[in-house]
């Protein structure tokens, strides 16, 4: 049994909103079920990791050999707890405890392989998993799950989720006689394509988590906040682990496939812990030419995170950083490359060796033609 858990008020900030929630502290050495006593663990944490294809025929960017994934499955069942996803946010927004190194599993797109390759796999270790679908594609792609088969693995410890109807990209906007069409019918359109897959879902499963998954991980501060007052839970493409103060309307995944599949790297992303942001200056990740901030300036709290030993990288290069108190400011790019980019931040747990802090910010441009390509 776990010792008693502190609860402290936190005030996040994210963008041009804030709330107040409540973290977990860390706690002196507890008792494991085996009695063996554990280090100080973080209760609060949840890392999330994101799949699309288990295959060696499909493209490389977004795919995973089936043994490359055995191998993920077979060091998390002996290092982490493997936990379902819906089940883990439900604990994180009530403030309860999760299980130390507490580690969820989700596909995007409801590929055919995940059944083939993955869901045997997943079954031996009893591993509960989410899959991001498009109803209108299912059992129309050939590459696709049927309904018959999600039915059927819904029964089998996999839960199923909303991807939008189509996967299309939710930012960019439809034009009519050279005219962009309004903020207003732009997200009457998105939002009329997501409830309709999820009320698609809800039909052919009988529930409805009410989780999407931003194709493309691309979303603005308006679309998130909307989605979150319609009761969406929204996850996102950006790196980093999760807790009970994370904005529950983009919430970070770390890519495991693709060159991001090698289990050495893979350790330290599966230990990290979520950054505690307490304010940043970047109110939208969509790049606009005019008025974008030329820094990121984080304010976190310090309790055990080693903020002079913080690094950041955009594109995986180190930047220079200027540290004054609790606040790191990192010049950004004057150019931000077309599509998506993000800046990683890691600085070291003072108490938890070996672990790492870890916040990453999104940023989506578009093209000349004001369209977020693939």
């Amino acid at each position: 049994m776990f010792s008693r858990v502190i609860l402290l008020l936190l005030s996040v900030c994210w963008g041009s909103y804030c709330w107040s929630s409540f973290a977990l502290a860390q706690q002196p050495a507890v008792e494991s079920e085996k009695g063996a006593s554990i280090s100080p663990v973080m209760l609060d944490n949840l890392v999330i990791l994101q799949y699309h294809h288990v295959s060696i025929k499909t493209p490389i960017s977004t795919s995973i050999a089936p043994e490359k994934f055995a191998e993920h499955l077979a060091y998390l069942y002996r290092h982490h707890t493997v936990v379902d996803l819906f089940d883990a946010i439900k604990a994180l927004r009530a403030g309860e405890p999760l299980p130390d190194k507490a580690v969820a599993i989700t596909f995007d797109d409801g590929f055919a392989n995940i059944l083939l390759n993955a869901h045997p796999l997943l079954q031996k270790y009893d591993f509960p998993y989410t899959i991001f679908i498009n109803p209108e594609r299912i059992s129309k792609d050939r590459n696709q799950l049927t309904w018959e088969e999600v039915k059927k693995m819904s029964q089998e410890n996999v839960k199923f989720a909303n991807h939008t109807l189509d996967h299309l990209h939710l930012l960019n906007r439809e034009y009519s006689n050279g005219d962009v069409e309004t903020e207003g019918h732009w997200l009457s359109r998105i939002m009329h394509n997501i409830d309709q897959a999820e009320a698609l879902i809800e039909s052919q499963l009988g529930y409805s988590l009410q989780f999407l998954a931003y194709p493309y991980g691309e979303f603005d501060t308006f679309l998130a906040q909307h989605l979150e007052q319609q009761g969406y839970i929204g996850f996102a493409q950006h790196s980093g682990a999760v807790f009970s103060g994370s904005n529950f309307s983009a919430l970070p995944r770390f890519p495991a496939a693709g060159r991001y599949s090698n289990i050495k790297t893979l350790k330290v992303k599966l230990n990290s812990l979520a950054m505690p942001v307490l304010n940043t200056n970047i109110h939208s990740p969509v790049v606009s030419e005019e008025g974008f901030p030329a820094t990121l300036k984080l304010t976190v709290a310090t309790a055990d995170l080693n903020i002079n030993a913080m690094n950041c990288f955009f594109q995986g290069d180190i930047q220079t950083k200027k540290i004054t108190a609790n606040t790191v400011e990192v010049n950004l790019p004057d150019h931000f490359p077309v599509g998506r980019s993000r800046m990683n931040c890691t600085a070291p747990s003072k108490i938890q060796k070996g672990r790492f802090y870890w916040f990453s910010q999104p940023f989506f441009k578009a093209n000349e033609n004001r369209l977020f390509p693939d």
